[in-house]
């Protein structure tokens, strides 16, 4: 049954053609086989988004922005844990979580998400975001699709990127992808001017962006040029 289940969702993300593997195929497969209003897909590295691969459609492309910009979010936590996360009403839910997050996702129109894990062996790659715009948990067919989708998920990162050169990202994951390449270059100079972690530098900038109501993707272009700079001992950032 498990082996019937994998070939089934394989020969789903192979292209109609059966000559290639696309990445925003895999995203539109993932909603399609689990019955859900899209899905997205979003690389993670060192428990920080690093941008969403594919998403299905503009609500999913919302959501994964969302968990980028306030690093929070049912793909977070999923990689975060090891462990699928799931959220069948975030407008009434069980457990309040994901205050920054919880709010405009329902305003985007999802009003139930789920999140499962992306790995090879111990080692994570991101997670596989699904979402409904209806509240209601997802079955036991459809959460066994997802674990499944989100091994496949693994292999076509990991089958995409062999060719890449070192340090760079495979062209075939890179045209449907949205890495906000300008977040990460400021959280490099943010990194800089605090001598703190890169990855303790985005936080700042999220925390600039969430403090300013300002989106992080302008707070990042003000860094990048110069207009905004992180002061090494308050550790705030002041205008220029």
């Amino acid at each position: 049954m498990a082996t019937d289940r994998r070939l089934r969702i394989v020969s789903r993300v192979v292209a109609i053609d059966g000559s290639s593997l696309e990445a925003r195929r895999l995203c539109e497969v993932s909603a399609e086989i689990t019955a859900t209003s899209g899905a997205g897909i979003m690389l993670i590295a060192g428990g920080a988004s690093r941008g969403s691969v594919c998403t299905s459609d503009s609500v999913s492309d919302q959501l994964e922005d969302l968990q980028f910009t306030l690093g929070e979010g049912p793909c977070i936590d999923a990689c975060r844990d090891g462990r699928a996360v799931l959220e069948p009403d975030l407008v009434n839910p069980a457990t309040s979580r994901w205050i920054a997050f919880g709010p405009p996702a329902i305003m985007a129109g999802a009003r139930a998400v789920f999140g499962f894990p992306i790995r090879v062996g111990a080692v994570s790659l991101g997670a596989l975001n699904l979402y409904r715009d209806r509240p209601g948990p997802l079955t036991e067919e459809q959460h066994a699709d997802a674990l499944v989708l989100a091994d496949v998920a693994a292999e076509v990162i990991l089958l995409l990127q062999a060719n890449a050169s070192p340090g760079e990202l495979a062209a075939e994951l890179e045209s449907s992808a949205s890495f906000h390449y300008v977040v990460h270059q400021a959280s490099g100079m943010v990194s800089a001017q605090l001598e703190v972690s890169v990855d303790h530098a985005l936080v700042r900038l999220r925390a600039h962006a969430f403090g300013s109501g300002v989106p992080l993707l302008d707070v990042a272009r003000s860094v990048v040029d110069r207009t905004l700079r992180f002061d090494p001992v308050t550790g705030l950032g002041t205008d220029r």
